[in-house]
């Protein structure tokens, strides 16, 4: 790693600079260019090691990969900077979507249409998918119980998510803790 100090606009538009060009896909070759050919601020080994522990971090690689090296070079301010530039550019892409959909589900109804079958669509794969993984828990009757109390809760009695995870996320290590065996 490089021993100059980065600052955090530096580190900032570099990495928005990749969030935006490599949308959809390519990332990694993306920042491989940029942290080793075009600013020297890593080595090939330190990226590939920086590439394994961010593979093993709970959620997108590039961004976890963004906070490792902006924390490297310039601190905690370096991190939130590089993770910032990272996630923007595509935020701003789907937020600009977004508007542009529901301006035009307003002016134009088959828009409209289109975003209700989508979300339709959206619906039931997430339904198989969620019947599939979860196939062999729909045959216990305690845990089809708290299936439907959850979707009752967060559905039809609208609490919010985090009182739906503290109530039955704490049911749920209650019932399935582990627990002794009997001695034989």
């Amino acid at each position: 790693m490089t021993n100059q100090r980065i600052g955090p606009a530096a580190l900032f538009l570099k990495f928005a600079f990749i969030g935006a060009v490599s949308f959809g896909g390519g990332i990694i070759a993306y920042l491989r260019r940029m942290l080793i050919d075009e600013t020297h601020w890593m080595t090939p080994d330190e990226f590939l090691a920086t590439l394994e522990i961010s593979q093993t971090m709970p959620g997108l690689n590039s961004v976890n990969m963004s906070v490792l090296v902006g924390s490297r070079l310039a601190g905690p301010l370096g991190a939130f900077a590089a993770a910032l530039g990272m996630i923007l550019p595509g935020a701003v892409f789907i937020m600009g979507i977004g508007i542009a959909v529901i301006h035009a589900q307003r002016s134009f109804p088959i828009a409209h249409a289109a975003v209700v079958g989508i979300a339709g669509g959206a619906v039931g794969l997430l339904a198989q998918t969620t019947l599939k993984t979860g196939e062999h828990l729909f045959r216990k009757p305690l845990d089809m119980s708290l299936v439907v109390l959850t979707f009752v809760a967060m559905s039809i009695v609208k609490w919010p998510l985090f009182v739906v995870i503290l109530v039955f996320g704490s049911i749920s290590i209650f019932l399935y803790r582990p627990r002794k065996a009997p001695d034989a």
